[in-house]
């Protein structure tokens, strides 16, 4: 049958049904939010800030991945794109160093001065702020960080420190603060731990004051603790935001081991580079007596990779017994810095950087690396852990084949 409606009939009744619709539709909402309300939560929280939100557990079955200052030999080191990538990339850590503004805040960048890796030097207005400062016993002009202000370090933006590496993101990026590096691991979607450095704390301390006779350790670990970074390597606490503290200076490390329990590295520069408080040489601080004393402060040590397998015309010589020593005295080893690029492969590894990570796993047995190529050091310990479980898979038919011809060379 024909409805006897018009069609300006059936246009109000339509208009009618939508707009008891509009109504019925508004009052669940307004239900709802006062629901939500009531309970004190928000109508749309995002996914990485609720509570309750279980994420994938740090992996503790094989070496650590961390990414040194982000994922650095794709994008300018230091900054929040660099640390998401390197999430993103499979880091199991991010690694980074600490300094201090003039005015006492606490950010992410490695060199005392922001000539090398910054636009500083476009910047007329801080043209009268180079300096010539002591640094470890040498004289450096530059424009040092402990001179500019936080707003003044942020104006400034990042380049890429190689100049073979992608200049692509170049004045792109912000230097950012120590908080906000936390908030970028605090949210990613797994628990990804931080690797945060006290750097040049000598120097820092020098140039920069805090109220109350305050240090810059000690405003370091106060910012770890306001975030809940707490708890002894391996803890509940630390499986749940872990944590790394890293120095050159080993005094650093003593003194914020009774402010903090969370596990800390000694780092170890070079051969002829004395420790920068203490004025040891590197064979004093990787003596057996010296790994026996520093045991009870730190976890680990992160020696220059160099000096455990020092290279002569770029090819690697006998290894040192470094690594089984400090295993003996229960410390673990996390070396520096491993990258892709030829310049920084040695010839025995003939330009292939899956065959130095192999070396230094397998050989060597390191149970950390510091890395510039997160994803390469995540797809080859994905793809070492798959030639081990299963030999008929492609990656294990690869894996065999690549040890054959390695072999055979």
């Amino acid at each position: 049958m024909r409805s006897s409606l018009s069609v300006g009939d059936w246009e109000k009744r339509r208009g009618v049904e939508e707009d008891i619709m509009a109504s019925l539709w508004f009052a669940s909402l307004l239900l709802f939010s006062l629901f939500n309300l009531t309970v004190g939560r928000p109508i749309y929280p995002l996914p990485s800030k609720q509570d309750n939100k279980v994420k994938q557990p740090l992996q503790t079955s094989r070496p650590y991945n961390i990414a040194h200052r982000g994922s650095n030999g794709e994008i300018p080191e230091e900054t929040a794109a660099a640390y998401m990538r390197a999430i993103e990339e499979g880091a199991d850590f991010i690694e980074t160093d600490i300094l201090a503004s003039k005015d006492g805040s606490l950010i992410c960048f490695h060199d005392v001065t922001l000539d090398d890796t910054t636009d500083i030097a476009k910047h007329k207005e801080f043209a009268d702020r180079k300096r010539t400062y002591e640094v470890q016993g040498s004289n450096i002009t530059g424009y040092f960080v402990v001179d500019f202000t936080l707003d003044e370090l942020k104006s400034l933006r990042v380049r890429q420190r190689y100049p073979f590496r992608d200049q692509q993101y170049n004045g792109k990026f912000s230097i950012i603060t120590f908080e906000e590096f936390i908030a970028i691991a605090l949210d990613a979607n797994r628990i990804v731990g931080i690797y945060p450095e006290i750097k040049n704390p000598v120097f820092i301390n020098q140039h920069v004051k805090w109220p109350h006779g305050k240090k810059f350790e000690d405003k370091f670990v106060g910012l770890l603790l306001k975030y809940g970074y707490k708890g002894a390597y391996m803890s509940e606490n630390w499986l749940r935001q872990p944590v790394f503290i890293q120095s050159f200076a080993p005094t650093s490390l003593v003194h914020i081991s009774n402010m903090t329990d969370s596990p800390k590295i000694f780092l170890i520069d070079d051969f002829n580079m004395p420790t920068q408080d203490t004025n040891q040489s590197y064979w004093e601080i990787t003596s057996d007596s010296f790994l026996e004393y520093i045991r009870y402060y730190v976890v680990g040590i992160g020696p220059w990779k160099d000096t455990i397998v020092p290279p002569v015309n770029n090819r690697l010589t006998t290894p040192s017994d470094l690594v089984d020593r400090a295993h003996a005295h229960n410390l673990q080893v996390h070396p520096y810095t491993y990258r892709n690029e030829n310049s920084f492969l040695h010839f025995d590894f003939h330009q292939d950087p899956y065959s130095e990570y192999r070396y230094w796993i397998n050989k060597i047995g390191v149970d950390g690396l510091f890395t510039d190529f997160t994803g390469s050091l995540h797809k080859y310990q994905e793809w070492a852990a798959a030639s081990a479980t299963d030999e008929k898979s492609a990656y294990g038919l690869l894996h065999k084949i690549a040890r054959m011809i390695s072999s055979y060379d």
